[in-house]
């Protein structure tokens, strides 16, 4: 058969009698005619193009759309291309009806369709590369298809084609779309005037895209691309070559900021606060504002939702016209198919429509937009949902910074509320956005799906849709049971943690005193409290899936058998499978209604919250305190676009620099006139109405130093915070004078920032920075000004230390620092910043008599008094008073006196003899240390702490895998392949952690329910198929018992499915529960266990982390994550197994989609780890931004910083909304990918199962089966990613548990040693010999020493000398490698550890107490009468103390002992020591960190009450040890001396006396 345009079975196709245009042929061949025309002029163009593309210029211009129209200009196009494909389907499908081929039929419409694909390529190529002339080319394109378009239509019309024909349908659309093409070409002529005018017109790109930062191009790329996420595949490869880091991802391009969202919400929250002014009972709606800021991209989300639900009704609907199709293909196959007339060539679009091949290339289209669709909801909501946190959390921080000291203080707002509000309230509501389209688009497609299935099947589909409405409730029932069972799983492990994190904080005490296993029993039982509501919550998580998985299966069940007996007509496999995919559309959204209603509530809920925060309490405005200096944040709102760079960080600072260059030039003598403050009048409360200070008069005296003295809870740091307007004042007034107009010299004034006091607290505060940043805080540095601080402070050598010397960062709250020196840091950070004012809340507290003379000296008397600076200092060190210009001397909140002090000492005579005779016993107290000894240990734990791990990165390596060859590690192949490989080791350790048993009844009972399932499908098939080959005989009684043998068949399958559904949520669940109970259970066992060496090196966060972050991990994420990857899995890989089954030719189309989704999970995995952690890893600063501000916003607001911390805020939020922003865009990357991967497998199912299936039935079946692949595949992968980040939990807890612990077995069995052992207290130390661990020097080296029953001896030597290291050696605590020590007869060494220590005591240098009881700190073991813990009190002097508290013994102690002064607390371990009545007590330099008095108190107790014991003091004042009965002086690890003190120090040589001698 020869080809021909216009088929050779007609004789007058060629004939033009009736003139040229009449003819079919010669119009459709007129219609060519513009697509050549493009193709020609458009590839050259192209390939010239292409070519010289290299030479663009380097801005994101490639992704710059300019042209208006542009997003029309695509949607058009696509709609075009849809056209020319129908019109290709109809050509050919005619074609095939006609005797020869018809070429006119089909190629114009290829053509066109290269055409038009060529022509948006071309466009794209032109708008990115900015040559607008070019479009000329496109112009004449459009005018020439259009006109022969209309010449077609016009001829069809005057030939009187009907409407209903589907030629005639779509020239008439194509004529539409081509003049709108038309016209928008002509727009862009006209916007942009580039011909036919003189001066086109420039454009700049928008500024993001001229910054290189922004690497979030979303917004800015064409919709293919946007559609596709096609801009994230350079990320998303390159992280397979280095990991993704913030500079990869960039920063938030301008109209995602915290800033630009900040200021929206607040001016529409402000709108409504209008609103309801004049009601004072209604508050703000911030759901209305809400609203108004972020409505918009709701709606659009909404939009798309609803089209994807719309199209999603297409794959049943395609699946039903296939298989009534194949049926019908199948049975008419002996029909002659009548051959049609070619003059009357036309179809209908119904016949057009059931053709299969159609269908299923409709389904695919259909699919193909329903995930699109879908995916662009998802990304606008996930988008608008990070907007809206980041300008909430900018409303939040804004308020935090405002709020009332007291609300903090009284308990009204606590820290804990505030973080929540950040953590939880705002994620609450971005979740709430995300879900909320599903609540007005699941009505509409539970709706439509209902009547679709009542089409299908009529009233039985009506109980099937019951059995799913009727379940529904149950699950909203389970949802709330589950948020409850979260709950209370989260205070328990909230206790435990704290629990957990005093047992390490205190471990050396705990094991000192024998006491791991009181505490770590009291652990487990919180733990076995919250697993048991983690039980509960496994639980309804099982269930939750079950009747997700069972709900389906019960809803098809009742269906069809109700179909089966109430319907005459045999079931149809058209209607069956149609009406089985429903089911699976529908059961989605009731699934997912109970979530989304669930997040409803709780946003309703935090929406409350949050409004009460915002509503809350605000500080009154200090406006005494001249014009605010922090930068406001309005100067933003003159325009949005601002970067917000341009609110310079150091504004108000930046004139201090040129100040510094300059020699300062001398004021005038300042007179004690010069007022710097003046309180009047002053009534001052922390907000509960009473007046903590009454009747304050006072003045402060410019440039001079004020001291404030009196008692401790006098109301001494409340003045200061008064004076700074955190208080609130119920009468009187502050008056602050601005002293710098009154001097002369103006550059003197620029030079002090003016209204700022720089102001140290008295609980440190530091900022989780590096301690550089801590110090200088903000304002420029200035080397020399560094230098003299950090020296007056003393503060270098604990610098040196560090591991990276001031660039180390100090942890959260300065965790990793002693209490002297974070207070000396915030010392310096007072006297380093440039004010004019500087307040010092008792700064010598936590320091050592050295360090304080030393502070005084240089810091306060020479830097501060050569600076002309204002001072005022609170202080309980009275012999500083000489020093003093003014002093106020306060009592119960009141002044007692103010004046200098010859004032006092000649009106005050009592006062002044008073203050004489404390400051005597004070000097006699021996001010000069021998050396700063409390100092040196504090820099010695320092060391401890930071040296072992030499630097950061160590610890963040620890954690990889083990078994990595190390000399492999600079291979660039080995890091990648360890990056993509799963840890299926780690995988396989949890799988066994959790019992073999119960891993082989997960697996098994999983295999057979997907089996089951699978069954289910199949009796169907082949059910339905039967009943149709039946349909010729007619014997009726056959039918019925058919009928009923396959229903009966059906329903034990079906109740099979379901109780096996039940089974494997069921087991997945419980083997996470034990594994997670086994991994703890050793975890905590082996921590508690383990050498204080590993204590020592191993920071507190570490370990603490393994116990929060990763056993939550364990816990909670690990089961669902494992549950839905084997289920969707196996989903998928039944559904393939049952396509192949059905058609084997799938298989071979499988292939390279198999390979194309294995390089896709591949990518994904490595891009999402990393920007999982990244995720991860930024939200942890901007918590802890959040709770460090609320801590310090006493110093923040005096020091007026506000508008940097605001700035960092914004900083921080903005970074970890990139992070999470790129996380999901990569998620949508991957399930858009998936999804047309899932799309192509329902193409060739449907293709090869039309060409080669068996039966219609089976043609369903592999539909239906294709369909779920593409909700699953994506599952698989990003279940898969999850669990790879989750396994590193499991990873580091293993990593730990590989630990060594202590020997705590002896030679000797407990029952052997005696009961009072040890009854004399002699001890015998025999050339001992310690070490740390076995590969380190030894700290003490053949010591020898015998010290006699009830002797009270004194060990002093330099820092390092071994005096600690002897005392942890009695205890066993260090590695005793020769000699040994005898106590009463007994070698420790033989001795079971816990015997060993639990007879001795020992108070150790830093107090420790626990939180519980007053009875529990004394006596945790229960084991004494009140009246020997009222006796030990007594005996430390806290007796009457603790009367008073109510409860006396029962008095709760709070976390760490906050509510006990630190001398108190050392009282309190006194007492401890005492109660356990052992006949030997070792003094860890006890008195260290404690004032004169209560060291007085101690040496009494000592020499008194433990009068028969033998007391081991380690001195370091060696006045402490003067009355001792021994003397042992220490050098690197040596006893150099060993007498009474007497004789040493008539030893005039002897170090002893040399130590006394400076001392004195």
């Amino acid at each position: 058969m020869r080809l021909a345009f216009c088929g050779n079975d007609n004789a007058s196709a060629y004939n033009i009698s009736a003139g040229v245009l009449r003819n079919v042929c010669f119009v459709d061949a007129l219609n060519l005619v513009p697509h050549v025309f493009l193709l020609f002029i458009t590839f050259p163009i192209l390939f010239i193009g292409w070519g010289s593309q290299s030479s663009k210029v380097q801005i994101h211009h490639n992704t710059w759309l300019h042209f208006p129209g542009h997003n029309l200009r695509w949607i058009l196009t696509f709609t075009l291309l849809f056209v020319h494909v129908c019109e290709i389907a109809e050509g050919i499908v005619s074609d095939t009806q006609m005797k020869s081929r018809h070429l006119h039929l089909f190629l114009p419409a290829i053509m066109g369709f290269v055409a038009a694909t060529v022509s948006i390529v071309y466009y794209h190529n032109i708008e990115t590369s900015n040559f607008p002339k070019l479009l000329l080319a496109l112009f004449l394109y459009w005018i020439m298809a259009f006109v022969t378009k209309t010449i077609k239509l016009v001829r069809y019309c005057q030939d009187g084609v009907p409407f209903s024909q589907l030629r005639f349908c779509i020239t008439g659309i194509m004529v539409i779309l081509y003049g709108l093409l038309m016209a928008v070409e002509i727009n862009v002529i006209r916007v942009r005037r580039y011909v036919f005018f003189m001066n086109p017109q420039k454009v700049k790109p928008p500024e993001d895209l001229q910054d290189l930062g922004v690497r979030f191009l979303q917004p800015f790329v064409n919709l293919l691309s946007k559609a596709t996420y096609w801009w994230m595949n350079t990320l998303i490869i390159s992280a397979h070559k280095k990991p993704v880091d913030l500079k990869a991802i960039g920063k938030l391009p301008i109209a995602m900021r915290a800033l630009t969202n900040y200021v929206c919400l607040k001016e529409a929250y402000e709108e409504q606060k209008k609103k309801v002014a004049d009601q004072p009972n209604r508050s703000p709606s911030i759901w209305l504002a809400m609203y108004s800021a972020f409505g918009r991209p709701i709606l659009l989300s909404s939009t798309f939702r609803y089209l994807a639900d719309l199209l999603g009704f297409a794959g049943p609907l395609c699946i039903s016209g296939i298989v009534q199709g194949f049926q019908n293909t199948t049975n008419n196959t002996n029909i002659t198919e009548k051959v049609k007339d070619p003059s009357n060539s036309y179809l209908s679009s119904e016949e057009f429509l059931r053709n299969v091949y159609v269908l299923a290339v409709l389904l695919f289209l259909a699919l193909i937009l329903q995930r699109t669709f879908l995916q662009a909801s998802y990304y606008v909501t996930t988008e608008t949902g990070i907007n809206l946190r980041g300008a909430l959390l900018a409303m939040i921080y804004n308020k935090i910074l405002r709020l009332s000291t007291s609300n903090l203080s009284m308990g009204e707002m606590t820290l804990g509320q505030i973080n929540n509000l950040v953590a939880i309230e705002t994620n609450q509501l971005m979740w709430f956005l995300f879900l909320c389209p599903n609540l007005w688009a699941m009505p509409v497609q539970i709706i439509m799906g209902v009547i679709l299935l009542y089409n299908l099947l009529g009233v039985s589909a009506l109980v099937g849709a019951a059995v799913i409405v009727l379940l529904a409730p149950i699950q909203y029932f389970i949802a709330t049971k589950l948020a409850e069972a979260q709950k209370s799983t989260l205070d328990y492990s909230t206790e435990r943690l704290k629990k957990t994190n005093e047992i390490l904080k205190g471990i050396k005490l705990l094991k000192l005193y024998a006491w791991e296993h009181i505490f770590c029993t009291s652990v487990e039982e919180t733990r076995m409290k919250e697993l048991t509501s983690l039980k509960t919550f496994a639980l309804h998580t099982s269930l939750s899936i079950f009747m997700n998985a069972a709900i389906p299966i019960a809803a098809v069940l009742a269906t069809f058998v109700t179909y089966a007996y109430t319907n005459d007509k045999p079931l149809q496999p058209a209607q069956a499978f149609a009406s089985l995919s429903l089911f699976h559309i529908l059961v989605t959204p009731l699934f997912l209604l109970s979530t989304v209603v669930r997040f409803a509530v709780k946003a309703i809920v935090s929406v409350q919250k949050l409004n009460e925060f915002l509503l809350s309490d605000e500080i009154g405005d200090d406006s005494w305190r001249g014009g605010d200096s922090s930068v406001a944040y309005e100067s933003c709102k003159k325009h949005t676009g601002l970067h917000t760079k341009a609110i310079n960080r150091r504004q108000p600072l930046r004139y201090q620099l040129e100040s510094y260059e300059q020699p300062r030039k001398p004021t005038r003598p300042v007179e004690i006139d010069d007022i710097a403050i003046k309180v009047t009048n002053g009534y001052f409360s922390w907000g509960s109405g009473l007046a903590t200070l009454s009747n304050i008069n006072i003045r402060i005296p410019t440039g001079q130093m004020t001291m404030i003295v009196g008692q401790v809870g006098c109301g001494k740091s409340s003045l200061l915070l008064a004076i700074l307007g955190e208080m609130q004042t119920l009468e009187g007034k502050v008056h602050w004078s601005n002293v710098n107009e009154t001097e002369p010299s103006f550059e003197a004034s620029r030079s002090r920032n003016r209204y700022s006091v720089a102001y140290a607290a008295q609980k440190p505060w530091l900022l989780n920075a590096t301690v550089e940043e801590n110090i200088i805080f903000g304002s420029p540095f200035n080397k020399q000004r560094y230098k003299a601080v950090t020296d007056a402070c003393s503060l270098q050598p604990d610098i040196d230390l560090l591991p990276f010397g001031d660039q180390t960062e100090i942890g959260e709250r300065g965790i990793n620092l002693s209490g002297g020196q974070r207070q000396r840091i915030c010392v310096a950070r007072a006297l380093y910043q440039n004010t004019n004012i500087v307040f010092l809340d008792d700064p010598f507290s936590a320091l050592d008599i050295h360090l304080s003379d030393h502070l005084m000296q240089e810091g306060i008397l020479k830097f501060l008094q050569e600076d002309k600076r204002t001072l005022v200092l609170v202080t309980h060190k009275l012999q500083y008073l000489p020093h003093a210009d003014w002093i106020i001397a306060m009592k119960d909140g009141m002044v007692l006196r103010e004046g200098t002090l010859k004032d006092i000492q000649n009106k005050d005579v009592e006062l002044y003899e008073h203050w004489k005779t404390l400051m005597n016993r004070q000097d006699q107290e021996l001010e000069k240390d021998m050396e700063a000894d409390q100092t040196t240990l504090e820099r010695k734990t320092l060391r401890r702490a930071m040296y072992p791990r030499e630097s950061k990165s160590q610890l963040e390596d620890e954690d990889e895998e083990e078994e990595e060859e190390e000399d492999e590690d600079d291979n660039m192949s080995t890091v990648l392949r360890l990056r993509t490989k799963m840890p299926w080791k780690t995988c396989w350790r949890y799988l066994t952690s959790g019992g073999f048993f119960l891993l082989f009844l997960m697996i098994f009972s999983k295999l057979l329910k997907h089996s089951v399932i699978v069954a289910i499908d199949y009796w169907l098939a082949t059910w339905t198929s039967m009943d149709n080959a039946n349909d010729v005989r007619s014997v009726d009684d056959v039918k019925s018992t058919n009928k009923t043998y396959h229903v009966a068949v059906f329903s034990i399958l079906s109740g099979a499915g379901i109780v096996l559904c039940l089974i494997t949520s069921l087991t997945v669940e419980w083997m996470g529960l034990t594994a997670a109970k086994n991994l703890h259970h050793n975890l905590l066992n082996k921590i508690i266990l383990g050498p204080i060496r590993f204590f020592d090196m191993t920071p507190l966060g570490l370990i603490l982390n393994r116990f929060s972050a990763d056993t939550n991990i364990i816990d909670q994420h690990i089961p669902p994550t494992l549950e839905s990857l084997t289920r969707s899995t196996l989903l998928c890989l039944s559904a393939i197994g049952m396509i192949s089954y059905a058609t084997p030719w799938f298989l071979v189309a499988l292939v390279p989609l198999g390979i194309a989704f294995y390089f896709i999970q591949k990518y994904f995995r490595v891009a999402s780890k990393d920007l999982q952690e990244l995720d991860d890893s930024t939200q942890l600063p901007l918590l802890c931004h959040f709770s460090e501000t609320a801590e310090g916003l006493t110093t923040i607001r005096a020091f007026r910083h506000e508008a940097r911390f605001k700035q960092r805020m914004l900083e921080l939020t903005d970074t970890n909304n990139i992070a999470y922003l790129f996380l999901s865009a990569a998620n949508r990357w991957l399930e858009v990918r998936t999804d047309y991967l899932g799309a192509c497998i329902v193409l060739t199912a449907a293709v090869t199962s039309i060409t080669e299936g068996p039966n219609s039935g089976f043609v369903g079946l592999g539909l239906l089966y294709a369909l779920t692949i593409t909700n699953y595949l994506n599952w698989v992968v990003r279940n898969l990613a999850d669990l790879e980040v989750q396994m590193g939990a499991v990873k580091k807890v293993h990593s730990f548990l590989n630990m060594e612990s202590e020997n705590y077995d002896g030679y000797l069995d407990p029952s052997q040693v005696p009961k009072d052992w040890p009854q004399e207290g002699e001890i015998k130390i025999e050339n001992l010999c310690v070490r740390y661990e076995n590969n380190l020097k030894p700290v003490l080296k053949h010591v020898k020493a015998y010290i006699k029953p009830g002797q009270k001896v004194g060990i002093c030597g330099r820092t390092g000398s071994g005096k600690s290291s002897l005392s942890l050696a009695f205890f066993r605590m260090v590695d005793i490698f020769d000699g040994r020590i005898v106590i009463d007869g007994i070698d420790i060494s033989k001795l079971p550890l816990h015997t060993l220590r639990s007879r001795l005591s020992i108070i150790l240098q830093d107090p420790i107490l626990f939180s519980g009881s007053i009875r529990f700190n004394l006596d945790p073991e229960c084991k004494c009468t009140d009246d020997r813990l009222w006796e030990a009190l007594e005996i430390a002097q806290l007796k009457n103390m603790v009367k008073s508290l109510p409860g006396g013994l029962d008095a709760m102690v709070t976390e760490g002992g906050e509510n006990f002064s630190v001398g108190q607390r050392q009282l309190f371990c006194l007492a401890r020591a005492f109660v356990r009545k052992s006949s030997i007590l070792i003094m860890d330099e006890a008195t260290a960190s404690i004032d004169m008095a209560t060291e007085n108190i101690l040496q009494k107790v000592v020499m008194t009450a433990f009068a028969d014991r033998t007391v081991v003091t380690i001195a370091h004042r060696v006045h402490t040890i003067l009355t001792a009965d021994l003397v042992i002086v220490m050098k690197r690890g040596n006893i150099l001396e060993y007498d009474t003190p007497e004789n040493l120090l008539s030893q005039e040589d002897g170090i002893f006396a040399s130590f006394v001698r400076a001392d004195m």
